[in-house]
């Protein structure tokens, strides 16, 4: 049997899509868009000299804008690729992420915390001497300057008297700052990489001990100071506690935060990018960050899910509490994603480990989420509404003795290795991200009132 030979004819559209060197990119961009194609072929006297793509355009659109279709972009950037990166992927379609090269599940399953932190920051896992040297490394980085950790009582109260309580991840923010300032965090367009690398280990490590601070005094216990013979996740476990943890609280914790470590261009991660692209220090962009990450749709679903769990009461209340939820217009915490249009491969990694912890809390979970996963089809039947992380998030984290306070704080002390990642690759290959708004107000120029 003869193969097919395809040609470049094959490929081309038919008529092919050109445009004159003298006419405006605004005109080739619109036809672009009629055609549906991504280039046009540049033709003067009726011989090709050459293609112009839309990657052409888009260059041009950082400058002066081309209106029409390159400009105009779907709300929330939905869909928009606004950079490359070698970091992660989120395949929402196929209910996969990848850090790097590697499925993120897969690195949760056979690595710990800090080999995944190793493979984002160094771009490869370690073997055993590299891994090693970069837990040696990290491991005099979670002590506190006398400087913050002097001032971190004064953060705790002011928390505590916060409308809504103690406010864990508002006071997480004012003591990363106090940290980047005490450290002498210099702006990342001034320094060299390998600097840059080492204030984002430096607030890497430091943060748990910035999170279990604040709590332990936020709850009128004395903080205690990091022990360097223990891992990441088992020493702020341990700052917490003030007990080395059960090996499956343990690994139940260290499961979730290296499930978390990266995602993505979600709102943290992009402001952390924004941020940097200005040129700014890694503190000021984690800072950022974190103020993004204080928003309920983005960091503060696990107690919510759990508050969920609470409001139902019993099994045979679901159904009608998720259905007057709806009614009301109401976000059923811990299901739907903006990505993930199946089950979200985090949270089935963590059913897991719930199962394996066992108790009424697990069984409770797996049948409120079954009858909410029903009601939901049943109700939103145009919508791929699955279980989402924050939902066996807040189960495990429960059972592993963690307060609810400190769920999206945790969450933070993970992803802020994801976010110095970010930073690092955005600082590596720099361009301001300076996106365009189109006016809808009152048409300008009008006279001013008298």
């Amino acid at each position: 049997m003869t193969a097919t030979v395809r040609t470049v004819a094959d490929l081309m559209t038919s008529p092919a899509v050109t445009a004159g060197p003298a006419e405006t990119l605004e005109v080739a961009a619109r036809r672009m868009a009629e055609a549906g194609v991504g280039s046009v072929v540049v033709a003067e006297a009726n011989r090709p000299v050459g293609i112009l793509t839309e990657r052409d355009l888009m260059g041009v659109a950082q400058l002066r804008p081309v209106e029409g279709a390159f400009t105009d972009v779907p709300r929330g950037l939905k869909g928009v690729i606004v950079a490359e990166t070698e970091i992660g992927e989120v395949r929402g379609l196929e209910g996969f992420y990848h850090y790097r090269q590697y499925s993120a599940v897969d690195v949760c399953t056979h690595y710990g915390f800090e080999d995944a932190w190793a493979l984002l920051v160094d771009g490869h896992l370690p073997d055993a001497d590299e891994a090693a040297t970069f837990r040696a490394e990290l491991a005099p980085l979670r002590r506190l300057p006398e400087p913050v950790a002097e001032v971190l009582p004064a953060i705790a109260r002011a928390g505590l008297a916060a409308p809504g309580g103690a406010g864990s991840l508002d006071a997480l923010r004012t003591a990363v700052s106090l940290l980047a300032l005490a450290e002498g965090f210099r702006p990342s367009l001034d320094v060299s990489p390998e600097r840059l690398r080492a204030d984002g280990l430096r607030l890497g490590a430091a943060v748990p001990t910035l999170v279990a601070a604040l709590h332990r005094l936020a709850h009128g216990m004395a903080p205690l100071e990091p022990r360097e013979d223990l891992g990441h996740v088992a020493n702020y476990l341990y700052m917490l506690h003030g007990a080395e943890p059960e090996p499956m609280a343990l690994r139940a914790v260290e499961a979730y935060m290296t499930s978390t470590i990266e995602h993505g261009f979600n709102a943290s991660t992009f402001t952390a990018r924004v941020v940097t692209s200005t040129g700014a220090d890694l503190g000021s962009a984690v800072v950022a960050a974190l103020g993004s990450l204080s928003g309920p749709l983005h960091g503060g679903a696990p107690s919510r899910a759990l508050d969920t769990l609470d409001a139902i009461g019993t099994p045979e209340r679901t159904e009608a509490w998720v259905r007057d939820a709806i009614a009301r217009g109401e976000r059923i915490m811990g299901f739907g994603h903006p990505v993930y249009k199946t089950y979200d491969p985090r949270s089935a990694m963590l059913r897991d480990i719930a199962r394996e912890m066992g108790g009424p809390l697990v069984d409770f979970a797996q049948q409120v989420e079954a009858t909410i996963l029903s009601t939901l089809a049943e109700l939103k039947p145009d919508q791929e509404l699955h279980t989402n992380v924050e939902y066996y998030a807040g189960v495990v984290m429960e059972l592993a003795g963690l307060d609810r306070t400190l769920f999206t704080p945790t969450f933070a002390a993970a992803r802020v290795v994801g976010w110095s990642a970010h930073i690092l690759e955005q600082a590596r290959d720099n361009r301001i991200i300076r996106p365009s708004a189109r006016y809808v107000g009152p048409p300008p120029p009008q006279p001013l009132p008298r």
